[in-house]
């Protein structure tokens, strides 16, 4: 047993009994490099990681390997979801020190007296392949090389160290307009790198992107008032996501979406399903049915959902994390089906829809067996079979069903049940607009359940935990956490108002400025003034698998702002876009999130704010939420809500439904007509 038995993440714990005695990050483990004067071998991955499963197996299980790593090394394991601020700066570092992207599991080995990095990688095999060196032969050389250099490594650590402090370019002067112009410039490249024939941008493997078709949808609906709508945005947009819904990319029999496709069909996945990847599908789906009124879009986001509730919920209210993608040691076995088992499931009509479906009667996709995904359309179908679509249709149902039900009984993918308080508010946001365009009250209902959560056990002292588990929370949280918080809140404000959860949104915008604000240029760091001293302290403008926690703040803070009348929010947020600014001008494909909130800055949007008796503004809610309007922000505030900030309470109620409709900081007088109303608001501002 090493020292990773009671700690609280589930990744660890995995490896308590390895033969490695591993460390978690922290004062016992760093004092303990220092004092015995051994370099330290930091391992981070994650629950869900596939590669991590294979080197823990090949190499952490193994004990000639663990005596190697015991003798020479002081062993450190991390959960990379636990613990992003080390990730960041170890990838960074790993990007730095190779000249290559780093990924997980990382592998990097640093100096004991200050942690700086001299030498890195990511998965490193047992036995020599793949154009790597034994792992075991990699201890040696390195903690050889340690022994025999020090000095070069401690000024390869210190450089380094500069180069992380120097990775943000200074923002853009105060007279420097911001424009639209890295909008049009990102619209352009999207198109140059779209794939016309099965959605998508760039080649193999490829990932959702969610925020750029949200950018997509968004550029289309902006410009759908005018003379030259931009149909190609809503095509390349409404292409990818039916292309994603009908791949393999997509749980054809349980719903939700695996995290990528290693091909350009979006046939197979890499089998993890990640809650952060489908909380921002859900939402890209939801949004897409508004906009389109396509079928398969509400189908697709009423699934995702669904398997969010049924899978990853807690019973607490929260939302856990991750499913592997391995079961019984093999990567998608939970998932692939052989022609045997499915002959033996399904009847012969049952089998011949779902053959022509699916492409079970065409060579197996995976390994020898089939994961299933769309192949045929039901116009080719049902032209080759005596029955309409909508028979074909529910004798595909029924096998799905007994699919699903044969699957239940397999070993399943390990649960990740650590909960996080980022991506639980990134599902927040996702129910809360599923439940908006879909009209499903359940999504609404869990979406709040899942925020009352949060505050009950991650709030602490006005401060936030990152993460809990089995009911008990800590770790210092990070600009995500209070970022994608305080923009669930606000979008949980669009189904029913609560001044509490208003206040508490208040809070955490306090909390960002007074902890994370680079208070010289603008922006937020990834950690708070009072974190645990690191290598560096980073601060990220671009996306990842996740909104980039600068765009998510400045958009938030935008918004509240402008609900609020707070012209603090307003100023902090146009200097994080100014800190961005040079960035998103040379890169701004890949800052979609910070596109949304410039957006919003240069163009604010539309807030309603719906006053009176709570049964007389509802159906106004409802009628008003009912349409696909990104750049329009309602909230119905009842007549008997309490304490109120002064910009709400100087918009009385009257005795019906009343209306006020806000631009910036300029609100309309009182409409006391729905007609009147939905004159003013629709169509949507042009941009």
């Amino acid at each position: 047993m090493n020292h990773l038995e009671h700690a609280g993440s589930p990744y660890l714990r995995a490896h308590a009994h390895n033969p490695v005695n591993w460390h978690p990050w922290g004062v016992e483990a760093l004092e303990r490099a220092r004092r015995e004067d051994k370099p330290i071998l930091l391992s981070i991955g994650y629950a869900a990681c596939h590669w991590c499963h294979v080197m823990a197996h090949e190499s952490f299980e193994d004990g000639a390997t663990a005596e190697l790593m015991n003798q020479l090394y002081i062993n450190i394991k991390v959960d990379r979801e636990e613990r992003p601020d080390l990730d960041r700066l170890y990838q960074l570092a790993q990007q730095m020190l190779a000249g290559r992207s780093g990924g997980w599991p990382l592998t990097m080995f640093l100096l004991p007296e200050d942690q700086r990095p001299f030498f890195g990688g990511t998965y490193f095999p047992r036995e020599a392949r793949f154009g790597l060196p034994a792992f075991s032969d990699l201890l040696r050389q390195v903690a050889a090389y340690f022994q025999a250099h020090r000095e070069p490594l401690r000024r390869t650590g210190a450089q380094v160290v500069a180069a992380l402090a120097d990775l943000n370019p200074p923002a853009a002067a105060a007279s420097v307009p911001l424009s639209d112009a890295p909008l049009r410039a990102s619209r352009v490249r999207l198109e140059q790198s779209f794939d016309p024939a099965y959605g998508g941008f760039g080649p193999a493997p490829k990932f959702p992107h969610p925020l750029m078709l949200a950018c997509l949808l968004r550029e289309w609906h902006g410009s759908a008032q005018s003379s030259a709508p931009d149909l190609q945005a809503l095509y390349m947009a409404s292409l990818t996501l039916t292309r994603m819904a009908e791949g393999g990319l997509f749980d054809q029999l349980g719903g939700g979406f695996f995290r990528y496709s290693v091909d350009e069909r979006w046939e197979i996945p890499h089998f993890e399903k990640m809650l952060y990847d489908n909380a921002q599908l859900l939402a890209a789906y939801a949004e897409a049915a508004a906009a389109s009124g396509e079928t398969l879009f509400a189908e697709t986001a009423g699934r995702t959902a669904d398997f969010m509730l049924r899978e990853l919920a807690s019973g607490e209210g929260a939302l856990y994390s991750s499913l592997d993608a391995d079961s019984e040691g093999h990567e998608g076995r939970f998932y692939v089906w052989g022609q045997d088992e499915l002959h033996a499931v399904l009847d012969a009509s049952e089998w011949q829809v779902a053959a022509a479906r699916f492409g079970l009667d065409r060579p197996p996709n995976f390994e020898g067996q089939w994961h299933l995904a769309v192949a045929g359309g039901w116009a080719q179908i049902a032209a080759q079979q005596p029955c309409s679509v909508e028979q074909l249709r529910a004798t595909l149902a029924r096998a799905q069903s007994k699919l699903f039900e044969q699957r239940a009984r397999r070993t399943r993918p390990a649960l990740d049940d650590k909960v996080l308080t980022s991506w639980n508010g990134l599902a927040i946001s996702g129910l809360a607009i599923a439940a908006r365009y879909l009209r499903r009250d359940e999504y609404a209902a869990a979406a709040a359940s899942a925020l009352r959560y949060l505050h009950r056990v991650h709030w602490r002292d006005a401060r936030l935990c990152a993460v809990s588990a089995a009911g008990g929370a800590r770790l210092q949280a990070y600009l995500d956490d209070y970022a994608f918080l305080l923009e669930a809140i606000l979008e949980l404000a669009t189904l029913r108002f609560r001044s509490e959860e208003l206040h508490w949104g208040v809070q955490l915008a306090e909390a960002l400025l007074l902890h994370f604000e680079d208070q010289q240029v603008g922006g937020f760091f990834f950690t708070a003034d009072d974190h645990e001293a690191l290598i560096g302290r980073p601060k990220s403008f671009g996306d990842e698998a996740t909104p980039a926690g600068n765009a998510v703040a400045a958009r938030a803070l935008l918004r509240l702002g402008y609900l609020l009348g707070e012209t603090r929010y307003l100023a902090a947020a146009e200097r994080t876009l100014r800190a961005a600014w040079p960035a998103v001008e040379k890169y701004p494909e890949a800052h979609a999130s910070m596109l949304l909130a410039l957006e919003d800055y240069l163009h604010p949007p539309q807030i309603v704010l719906l006053r009176g008796p709570e049964t007389d503004i509802e159906p106004w809610l409802s009628q008003l939420n009912r349409v696909f309007a990104p750049r329009r922000w309602t909230l119905a505030i009842p007549a008997d809500a309490r304490e109120l900030p002064a910009a709400l309470a100087d918009k009385p109620a009257g005795a019906g439904a009343t209306a006020y409709v806000c631009q910036g900081l300029s609100c309309s007088a009182p409409i006391d007509s729905l007609a009147a109303l939905l004159r003013l608001v629709s169509p949507a501002p042009d941009r």
